[in-house]
């Protein structure tokens, strides 16, 4: 997949795109559904693949105040849209003079003059521009002057039929809720993949080491969603390729601190010893084992973390 991200050099490509956009936060199951219908149309047309999406999720530079965390970095989400077969990725960088751009402009200048598009694929409800004026009915008329149509697409739902309703939708909007009530398992199925975030593992208090469960102290950026505080199994993929089970502790470490202000990434390796100071980290969430708690005596938290580690590789260990 081609990356671009100056207009300046945009390929305008021969006969022609079919184009989808969005910020595409997560590539869940219901993004690659608009991607298939993308590709079919493609294939259909003898026309090239792309995607138009945004450096920054659009929301944090308009209403930052209430802006969603964030599924996957942007870094990720490229890797995400490259593995689906996408011929081109035009990346927007947004900030407030996007934002107060005229959906007009960003017709003529993103989607035709950049990516020849000749046919736009996006959801009925679909907005963008200055005042969200643009809509598919805008997108329609000038489709039919600068050439090009519109193929309106139905979200779906987790059986893959068409959502019968907004809680049934696949949407970044409902992984999130699903991460932050702890339905982990809903918010995989949603996703099509484990969870995943991304941070450098640092220095930590090192209380976990002396409690024989030494552990990698993930610092996850401030804009990133992650699970509900609790203890969960999944993977610990290291800059080199190598996947290691692990089992997770996500929380406020309550049996230590009454007030810690934040929740603290650790992830314990399963029959693994090394150094992972200062590496890139990539943690999959793959099952929720069991809410945080506090325990009276520091021996209980131990027989417990054994038992934690023990239900994290009777899941993952083969």
């Amino acid at each position: 997949m081609q990356i671009l991200r100056d207009p300046a050099t945009c390929p305008r490509p021969e006969p022609g795109t079919v184009v989808t956009i969005g910020a595409y936060d997560g590539v869940h199951r219901g993004h690659l559904a608009v991607i298939d219908r993308v590709q079919r149309l493609a294939a259909e047309g003898n026309l090239a693949t792309a995607v138009v999406t945004f450096d920054c999720h659009p929301a944090s530079v308009v209403r930052p105040e209430s802006a969603p965390l964030l599924l996957t970095d942007l870094d990720q989400k490229l890797e995400l849209l490259g593995a689906t077969g996408l011929d081109y990725a035009s990346v927007i960088h947004f900030d407030l003079e996007r934002a107060s751009e005229a959906a007009e402009t960003f017709v003529e200048e993103d989607l035709v003059a950049c990516l020849n598009a000749k046919v736009v694929v996006v959801g009925e409800d679909f907005h963008f521009g200055k005042g969200r004026r643009g809509n598919v009915e805008l997108l329609r008329a000038m489709g039919a002057e600068l050439g090009f149509s519109v193929a309106p697409v139905e979200l779906v739902g987790l059986d893959g039929a068409p959502a019968t309703g907004e809680a049934d939708k696949l949407s970044s909007t409902a992984c999130r809720a699903a991460l932050q009530d702890g339905d982990l398992r809903t918010a995989n199925a949603i996703l099509g993949r484990p969870h995943e975030v991304r941070g450098v593992v640092g220095d930590g208090d090192k209380r976990a080491r002396d409690l024989g469960f030494p552990t990698a102290n993930v610092n996850v950026p401030d804009e990133t969603c992650l699970p509900r505080d609790g203890i969960y199994a999944g993977w610990y993929l290291r800059p080199d390729g190598a996947r290691v089970a692990c089992a997770i502790s996500l929380g406020r470490r309550p049996t230590f601190y009454d007030d810690q202000p934040y929740s603290l990434l650790e992830a314990h390796l399963l029959n693994w010893n090394g150094d992972l100071y200062g590496e890139t980290a990539r943690v999959q969430f793959v099952e929720r084992l069991r809410d945080e708690r506090r325990f009276d005596a520091v021996e209980d938290l131990i027989a417990q973390m054994g038992r934690d580690c023990d239900a994290a590789w009777r899941l993952l260990g083969d």
